[in-house]
């Protein structure tokens, strides 16, 4: 960061590029695949994750859905219920879930895992 002021820091982060927003949805893997593959991996659709932090900490789920705009990811299981009775999916940050399983269908993106170690 180029500034310790939070709103310049909150400023950088929201007016970011996209190549730099990508490094902002990285997660902490789980101890098994962090021998194979590093210390943390970008959380993509289709990887198992796990909750770390919040009032759904401890929930595991597939990742439905992440978005580089907003820096959030949605989680299969993950859901607050609003006013009106309706369920709809809560967003979390990347920071706050492990990743205990990657979806590996996409071969370069293992190639890119084992060479970013």
């Amino acid at each position: 960061m180029v500034s310790k002021q939070p709103r310049k820091q909150r400023k950088a982060r929201g007016t970011a590029p996209l190549h730099v927003k990508q490094k902002y949805m990285k997660a902490p893997l789980s101890k098994d695949l962090r021998s194979k593959y590093g210390r943390n991996a970008t959380v993509s659709v289709g990887d198992t994750v796990q909750v770390m932090r919040g009032d759904h900490a401890g929930t595991k789920g597939l990742v439905e859905g992440a978005s580089l705009k907003t820096g959030m990811v949605v989680i299969e299981g993950v859901y607050v219920t609003k006013a009106d009775g309706t369920e709809v999916p809560r967003p979390l940050y990347p920071s706050n879930l492990m990743i205990t399983s990657l979806d590996l269908n996409d071969k370069q993106r293992e190639s890119r895992l084992l060479k970013s170690r």
